[in-house]
C-alpha cells in the first residue's frame, strides 16, 4: 500500500457564538463550511492522482502486452525455466522435432581421436530399420557446457588437482561457448550460472572446500535440469568426482531414466583410489560408465591425480571432434516409446579396428 507524503491539511476552524453577532456567526459559520468542504474535495483529489515522477516518456506504454502463445514443438512448462527444488519430480525436456541429431564419436586401439572421415563412412539404425543420413557434419559448434564438481570430503587430497583439470577444460573450449558448474558435497549448489566467461566460473571454484558426504546422484539431477535453459542444440556435462554416490534423495534408476530422455552428452571423469574404502565407492566406476554410456559420452578412469589435467583436455578436445548425422526417422509414430539407435561404421580399407561411441536411443515425440 502506497504512503501519503505531504503536509496535513488543518480542520475548519468554527468561531466561538460569544464572539461576534448572529449574522456574523451565521456568516462565518456559512463560510467555514465552504472552506471545509474545499479542503475536503483538494484532499481528495490530492490522494486520488497518481504519484509525479520528474519526468514522463510519452513512449512509456504501461499496457501489459498479450502473451504469445510458444512454439507447439516446445513441451516444457513454465515451473521448469528455473533450476528445480530436488524434491519436484519433472519430466525432462522433450522436443518436437522431424531431425534426429546423433553425435558420434570414434576411437582407435589406442583410444586416440579418428577424424576425416565422410558421411559414406556412417550406417544409421533405428529399432534395426536402416535410416538414410540427411545431414553430415564435423564442425566445432558451439557447446553449453555443465561442470558438476565433486567437493565432498574425500576429495580433500585431490581437490587443487581436480581444480586444475578443470582450468585445462575450459583451454579447450570455444569463445561461444556458455558455460555453468555445480559443486555437491551433502547436496548440489549452483555456483556459477550459464556464463560466456570462462574466468568468472574459475574464480567460483576458487571458494570450493572439500566437506561432508556424497550427492553425485542429485548433482547430475540438478545439471540435466538446468539444461533446459541452453542456448545451444549440443550440450554436455563434465562429471569430476572420486567416488559412488552415499547421499542422494533420487535413485541410480530414476537417475538412468532421465538421463535416457535428455539430450545431453555426459563425460565423467573418475578419481579413484588404489582400495576402496565402501561398497559405494567400489560401485562408483561402474555407474559412471552406465550413465555417460547411455548418453554416447565416455567415463574416463584417473587413478594418479596428475593425469586430471591431460584427461579433461581429451574430453574437451574429443567435444570439438565429433560428427553429428541427422535423419527423419522412417518410424513417424508419435507414441512417446522409446527408439533405439544403432550407428555402424564402415571404415576405409587399412584402418584398425575403431570404436563408436553415440547416443543408444531417444523418445519419440507424442501426440
Amino acid at each position: 500500500m502506497a504512503r501519503l507524503h505531504g503536509r496535513r491539511c488543518s480542520r475548519p476552524r468554527v468561531l466561538s457564538r460569544n464572539s461576534c453577532s448572529a449574522k456574523a456567526y451565521s456568516a462565518n459559520l456559512h463560510n467555514s463550511w465552504f472552506n471545509f468542504l474545499v479542503s475536503a474535495l483538494l484532499l481528495t483529489c490530492f490522494v486520488l492522482q497518481p504519484p509525479a515522477h520528474a519526468q514522463t516518456n510519452v513512449n512509456d506504454v504501461h499496457v501489459q502486452p498479450r502473451e504469445v502463445a510458444k512454439a507447439k514443438t516446445e513441451v516444457v512448462s513454465a515451473e521448469t525455466s528455473s533450476t528445480p527444488n530436488l524434491n519436484t519430480r519433472i519430466r525432462p525436456l522433450k522436443v518436437d522435432v522431424d531431425l534426429v541429431l546423433v553425435p558420434v564419436t570414434i576411437t582407435d586401439p589406442l583410444n586416440r581421436l579418428v577424424t576425416g572421415l565422410e558421411k559414406e563412412n556412417f550406417e544409421l539404425y533405428e529399432g534395426g530399420t536402416k535410416e538414410q543420413i540427411k545431414t553430415f557434419s564435423s564442425e566445432d559448434a558451439p557447446v553449453s557446457l555443465g561442470v558438476i564438481f565433486d567437493s565432498s570430503g574425500s576429495m580433500a587430497s585431490k581437490m587443487d588437482r581436480a581444480k586444475d583439470a578443470v582450468v585445462e577444460f575450459f583451454k579447450t573450449a570455444n569463445p561461444a561457448d556458455e558455460f555453468f558448474m555445480i559443486t555437491f558435497s551433502d547436496e548440489p549448489e549452483l555456483i556459477s550460472d550459464f556464463t560466456s566467461s570462462v574466468d568468472d566460473v574459475q574464480s567460483k571454484l576458487v571458494f570450493a572446500v572439500p566437506r561432508k558426504r556424497t550427492a553425485l546422484l542429485d548433482a547430475i539431477y540438478m545439471g540435466i535440469s538446468k539444461m533446459r535453459q541452453a542456448r545451444y542444440p549440443k550440450k554436455a556435462l563434465l562429471i569430476i568426482s572420486d567416488g559412488g554416490d552415499n547421499h542422494s534423495r533420487y535413485t541410480e534408476n530414476e537417475i538412468k531414466s532421465m538421463v535416457k530422455e535428455a539430450d545431453v552428452m555426459i563425460y565423467a571423469i573418475g578419481i579413484y583410489d588404489r582400495y576402496f574404502q565402501s561398497e559405494e565407492e567400489r560401485l562408483g566406476p561402474q555407474l559412471l560408465a552406465e550413465i555417460t554410456e547411455l548418453t554416447g559420452g565416455r567415463a574416463f578412469t584417473v587413478e594418479n591425480p596428475n593425469d586430471l589435467g591431460d584427461v579433461a583436455t581429451k574430453i574437451g578436445v574429443e567435444l570439438r571432434n565429433q560428427y553429428v548425422l541427422g535423419y527423419r526417422p522412417n518410424n513417424v509414430v508419435r507414441d512417446g516409446k522409446w527408439r533405439k539407435i544403432k550407428v555402424k561404421l564402415l571404415p576405409p580399407k587399412g584402418l584398425p579396428p575403431l570404436r563408436v561411441y553415440a547416443r543408444t536411443g531417444y523418445y519419440a515425440p507424442e501426440e
